[in-house]
């Protein structure tokens, strides 16, 4: 923490030094030109040369004069505005020669009297439009050859994390368009650290809707946070990329090279990247762009939760993703194409990607497991092998057959391959050490499939103005096959002694199949000018098998004696229908959207290995309301409620029996009812153009009704049997808060910042025949300071405290009540000869708790020196060490019902990094020299 605090006072030290110097002034008078009147209240704004972004403004007094003092050395532009005057312009210098600037008087010209009007363009920093909050590029200073990620940097609500990862108003962007279109599906770093900053023009973040919501322009709850980056007009045309690569100590690399082509409406892209840092070629989000791999769900229309997986071991259940467990290992590759023709009216956007990850590490987790008559306290201890290789292929094609009518197909498909392995083994004790249980367990998996998504979307504007009809129609299909095997020694202790040992040794296949199909009819109608009713039909099919077999042996390796207890036959069937209206009212400054969708049912479950059969019919009534209201174009506040029913999972009603984990066995039960939860949303967005002032907020709150909760009976050697139930007389509650305040101090040039968020739950579950309620909560807050001097230096810094709150009713005595502090900070300095050093750290401490009693303290230390060759600094060569204080080690904790679990694990630290980087840009014809 120390360390923190030092590297604090030493980033701050450098803006406090730069602000102690004597300022300057400027004054004048503003008179017109051809009377010499002078012009009492004219507007005098200062806007800097460099951005254009808003300096200091004042009003000429009763004589036309003005004055502003305080200001800072650099060059400024002066406007000098009075009603039915042509707007006065002026740019010039504060320097060290001239402490007092005066004009004179400042001549304005009636525009009546003008051949030409001289006419300024004010650029805002940020404007808010409805639900899309927009961000003018030029209004940010980024370094030359900075990244798109440099630039989100800058905007204020907007977080990036060193893995790329972007928060924006506290919730994770899920997809990054360029100029409105996918680019490499959702892979959100292949935009932003390939494309250059200096050919955005506009940065926009809303919620993006579904294809159907954004053409009949009401709102039907689907939503996804996007960042759509809009490029300048005269950086569409021409060639840039990068290649990059780096070699360390340790056996560690990476390397990536990327290439762009555009043609106006003409697009090409390829990359490549490799590397086993944990920085390149990770990101694989859009495997599960349409629906889970392995896996179908209906919860759109609120069906059954199907999951057709196999065991808990198997390379579904890993996700084919690096979280920062483990040492990675990627290699990935891919191309991009898109174009329009035909003026516009014909479209096609395709991309194919190839990769291969891999993963190795270990894992640690020490679990309290509360119970009415004491504690159980489990350790246990992971080692993993991982490997997966994927291709994605996609296109999307657009056409307009006239002004009224447009078609969208839409195809996706996904290869899979991979292996699994790992070694598991764990102790389990009473609350006063007493030894209850011992497992080891040893898996291996090998896995392929496939999936495939096609959907096309027609849209028809009919004649009367507001009234349309659209209808969409998709088909997903998911395949997956496993197999493996599965060893497992478990013992069970009885006061001390061995009672039992039950040990497994196992083929297991699964083999699934799945195909859902969905058509949706929209309708809308306007009933007056104000007011819209959207009508629609959605009619859902589900089908598929599911085959999972366990295999003895007979003899040393010869796996052929079938385990009917533990293997199944299941073909699965769903049918839902749903109506929904919507009605949309807007007039003035408000819009508001209520309606509700209702949808019928019906489930039917058959295991053919045992000859039963499962059926379930049941209705869902979805209700919605939205309103927004619209202060002004930087200035809105929204309001939503919606309500939805829950069915229990498949596994919740009639679960697959399995043995991969005989420490946790489930149990079915086929009396589930539905619970329903109602949520609520509140937002509000403002910025001030004075001072670039940014105020966002936003909250939900959300209660369950009849909630389906775990019942958990743990034996006296600490196995547990889990069946689901529904309570009648708790509701549980989520809520979350997210604040953030930026606001740029023009006497320091200085941007500060504050947030304060809190989130929690309040949850129930039975455990051994009672009622335990767990309450989990925590609250931040945190303060940020950001300062860029051209060609000197920029530093951002975010710091604050946290507290975290969680204890279970069955032990009060052991909570996990404790505070802890969290920062950041990014700081580059530019020295002479194109050289410059750039650093980056993360801080975390989290203080022991009654349920853990040792702290936690990381400062995690990345630094590099570079140089800049060629004229455009394209080329520069950098040598940097990674975790320079060797404590990145792998820590979390967390609660859940009754259970308390610190976990950590392998991770990669300190490295020393020598990389060459090289970037190249010739866009509209003309290189882009700095």
């Amino acid at each position: 923490m120390k360390r923190f605090l030092v590297t604090l006072l030493a980033v701050c030290s450098c803006w406090l030094f730069s602000v102690a110097q004597e300022g300057y002034a400027i004054k004048g008078t503003v008179v017109d030109t051809a009377s010499s009147i002078k012009l009492a209240k004219s507007s005098i704004v200062l806007v800097h040369a460099q951005d254009s972004m808003l300096y200091t403004f004042t009003r000429t007094d009763a004589s036309g004069n003005f004055q502003l003092e305080g200001l800072d050395a650099g060059e400024y532009i002066l406007f000098a505005t009075f009603p039915e005057y042509a707007d006065y312009v002026e740019r010039f210098t504060l320097d060290s020669a001239t402490k007092v600037l005066d004009f004179g008087n400042l001549g304005l010209v009636l525009r009546s009297k003008l051949l030409e009007e001289v006419l300024v363009s004010r650029r805002q920093a940020i404007t808010i439009r409805g639900d899309t909050t927009e961000y003018d590029a030029a209004s940010f200073t980024i370094q030359p050859n900075s990244k798109v990620e440099d630039l989100l940097q800058q905007l204020p609500g907007i977080q990036v994390d060193q893995d790329g990862k972007i928060t924006a108003q506290g919730q994770t962007v899920n997809k990054v368009l360029v100029d409105g279109e996918e680019f490499f599906g959702d892979d959100p770093t292949l935009v932003t650290r390939n494309l250059r900053g200096d050919m955005v023009d506009k940065v926009q973040l809303y919620d993006k809707r579904s294809d159907q919501a954004e053409f009949t322009g009401v709102d039907d709850g689907e939503r996804s946070k996007t960042l759509n980056i809009v490029l300048k007009e005269d950086k569409k045309t021409g060639h840039f990329g990068k290649v990059d690569a780096g070699v360390g100590n340790k056996d560690f690399y990476q390397g990536q090279a990327m290439f762009n082509r555009f043609n106006n409406k003409q697009r090409f892209s390829a990359f490549g990247t490799l590397g086993n840092t944990g920085r390149t070629g990770l990101s694989w989000q859009d495997a599960d762009r349409y629906s889970p791999s392995g896996s179908t769900s209906l919860m759109e229309d609120g069906g059954i939760m199907i999951m057709m997986t196999g065991g808990q071991d198997d390379i579904e259940s890993w996700g084919g993703r690096y979280d920062g467990r483990g040492i990675p290992s990627a290699l990935n590759g891919g191309a991009f194409y898109s174009n329009k023709w035909n003026d516009g009216r014909q479209s096609i956007n395709g991309n194919y990607k190839i990769g291969e990850l891999s993963v190795e590490g270990t894992n640690n987790t020490i679990t309290q497991n509360n119970l009415p008559t004491g504690t159980i306290n489990t350790v246990s201890d992971e080692a993993f092998d991982r490997r997966i290789f994927r291709q994605r292929g996609g296109a999307i094609f657009e056409t307009q057959f006239d002004s009224t009518s447009t078609l969208k197909v839409t195809v996706d498909g996904t290869l899979r391959k991979g292996e699994t392995s790992g070694f598991n083994q764990s102790t389990g004790t009473d609350g006063t050490g007493g030894m209850l249980n011992q497992s080891m367990r040893r898996t291996t998996n090998d896995t392929e499939g496939l999936s495939a998504f096609v959907t096309a979307l027609w849209t028809k504007k009919l004649r009367k103005q507001g009234r349309t009809l659209s209808w969409e129609l998709n088909e997903t299909i998911e395949q997956s096959n496993a197999q493996g095997f599965l060893y497992s020694e478990n013992t069970f202790y009885e006061r001390g002694t061995v009672d039992s040992v039950w040990i497994i040794d196992q083929l297991k296949i699964n083999d699934n199949n799945s195909m859902v199909f969905n058509s949706n009819v929209t309708y809308s109608e306007p009933l007056s000018q104000a007011l819209a009713l959207v009508l629609n039909y959605r009619l859902t099919a589900s089908n598929g098998t599911s085959v999972r077999q366990s295999f003895n042996p007979v003899g040393a390796g010869n796996y052929v004696d079938l385990d009917s207890l533990f293997s199944n036959d299941f073909k699965l069937n769903q049918l839902s229908n749903q109506l929904g209206a919507i009605v949309n009212f807007k007039k003035g400054k408000s819009t508001v959207n209520f309606g509700t969708r209702i949808s019928r049912v019906r489930f039917d479950q058959t295991d053919r290995y045992a000859d039963s059969r499962f059926e379930r019919s049941f209705t869902n009534h979805n209700p919605q309301l939205r309103w927004q209201y619209r202060f002004s174009q930087q200035k809105s506040f929204t309001l939503s409620y919606n309500g939805n029913n829950t069915q229990p999972s498949i596994n919740q009603i009639q679960p697959v029996r399995v043995n991969d984990d005989p420490m946790n066995i489930v149990l079915g039960n086929p009396d589930l009812k539905p619970s329903y939860t109602n949520r609520f949303n509140v937002s509000y967005n403002s910025f001030k153009v004075l001072g670039n002032q940014y105020v966002f907020f936003s909250g939900s709150f959300s209660n369950t009704h009849n909630p389906i909760v775990s019942n958990t009976f743990t034996d006296s050697v600490g196995r547990s049997t889990f069946q689901y139930a529904n309570l009648d007389n708790q509701s549980p509650i989520n809520y979350f808060f997210y604040s953030n305040f930026s606001k740029n101090l023009k006497k320091w040039n200085l941007n500060v910042g504050a947030g304060l968020n809190m989130n929690g739950n309040v949850y129930y579950n039975l455990t051994n025949g009672e009622l335990n309620k767990t309450q989990s909560s925590s609250y931040g807050g945190s303060v940020n300071i950001r300062q860029y001097i051209q060609n000197k230096y920029d530093f951002f810094i975010n710091f604050g405290p946290t507290y975290t709150h969680g204890e279970s009713s069955l032990q009060r005595q052991q909570n996990n009540n404790g505070w802890g502090l969290n920062g950041n900070y990014t700081f580059n300095v530019y020295l002479p000869w194109k050289f410059q050093i750039t650093s980056d750290g993360q801080y975390t401490y989290t203080a022991a708790t009654q349920s853990f009693d040792e702290e936690f303290e990381r400062f995690i230390i990345n630094a590099s020196v570079s140089k800049k060759f060629l004229k455009d600094e394209t080329l520069r060569l950098s040598v940097g060490v990674n975790d320079l204080l060797k404590q990145n080690v792998g820590f979390s904790r967390y609660a859940s019902n009754n259970m308390l679990s610190q976990n950590s694990y392998t991770t990669i630290t300190r490295y020393l990094m020598f990389s060459l980087t090289w970037d190249f840009n010739k866009m509209g014809g003309v290189s882009i020299q700095n």
